[in-house]
């Protein structure tokens, strides 16, 4: 199948977003694992005086964790579907959150300058056209020795988490899907990670966009070997340094 994108892809989650936290909830330990993330960024004192900035942010659940583990922190989220940033605005929230609709890799012309101390990116990458430029930019936008955090659903190239994967979606996640009239956009999930970086791809990519002490982290649950955190940071200078 072809992969939904850019426009395409943010009018399906448009039509997706007021179902989409009512499927994200059927998921055991999701929001936990967002949480465990963003504890992997490392940041001081509850990310008091910090900027942050939640790439993809969708309807709010990394937004939320960030202001659960980063109650001091100011947070700028993104998301490039109108109807999932009204549902994430409508969220209450313990302190204000900017919101910003723009693409990610349009930030500049919405008005969303750096630098940050963090990023956070949770299940973003594998959506874009380019993740390449998406990293590249989170670099250009992060102070130096800022934080970045990559949550993704990135598989760890064993048969068995492939398979695993593709008997949740195809047993449980597209028929709830399609009935809610979604088949579309979640089989585009579906595919999308079948189809992009394994973990350790992931990292390579990582480091590739100038990061350093970059590392690939688990997540437990039936997620193991599916989801992962590949957490890094951007070194003093322009030039990363792998393996640091």
């Amino acid at each position: 199948m072809t992969l939904l994108r850019d426009a395409d892809l943010a009018a399906a989650f448009d039509h997706a977003a007021r179902s989409y936290d009512t499927l994200v909830a059927a998921n055991p330990g999701y929001h936990a694992h967002l949480r465990r993330s963003v504890r992997r960024l490392g940041l001081p004192r509850g990310g008091a005086g910090l900027s942050v900035l939640d790439l993809g942010c969708g309807t709010g659940a990394s937004t939320a964790a960030l202001a659960a583990e980063l109650p001091g922190a100011a947070i700028t989220a993104v998301d490039a579907s109108a109807g999932m940033l009204r549902r994430a605005a409508r969220r209450s929230w313990p302190r204000p959150v900017r919101f910003v609709n723009a693409p990610v890799e349009g930030l500049a012309e919405a008005g969303v300058h750096g630098p940050f101390d963090a990023v956070f990116a949770a299940y973003l990458l594998r959506n874009t056209a380019d993740p390449d430029a998406v990293l590249a930019g989170a670099h250009r936008l992060l102070a130096p020795h800022g934080r970045l955090a990559v949550h993704e659903y990135a598989l760890s190239g064993r048969t068995a988490h492939r398979a695993v994967w593709s008997a949740v979606c195809g047993g449980l996640v597209l028929p709830v899907a399609t009935l809610l009239g979604d088949g579309p956009l979640y089989r585009h999930l579906w595919r999308s990670v079948v189809d992009f970086d394994t973990a350790g791809q992931l990292a390579r990519r990582v480091r590739g966009a100038g990061f350093e002490r970059v590392r690939v982290l688990p997540l437990p649950g039936w997620q193991t070997g599916i989801t992962h955190t590949v957490v890094a940071r951007r070194p003093s200078s322009g030039v990363g340094e792998a393996g640091r």
